[in-house]
């Protein structure tokens, strides 16, 4: 199964974004996104649900615990 860093990479290039357009569309630095795709760091709850919702995803598959998008 993918993890949290898969996950949000792969939505974002499915939508053909750049990091730093979602770091714009989250309200982050492009660095703080970037190490969300890293690896390195995560987003707190508010930016959790934010990107599930974004991206029209349940937050277990966002966070890589089920592999269905709902």
């Amino acid at each position: 199964m993918a993890d949290f860093s898969e996950r949000v990479r792969g939505l974002r290039e499915e939508r053909g974004l750049k990091q730093t357009e979602m770091a714009d569309i989250c309200g982050v630095k492009v660095r703080s996104y970037q190490r969300y795709e890293h690896g390195d760091g995560y987003p707190e709850v508010p930016g959790l649900v934010f990107l599930a919702d974004y991206f029209g995803v349940s937050l277990d598959y966002l966070m890589g615990r089920r592999d269905t998008r709902e």
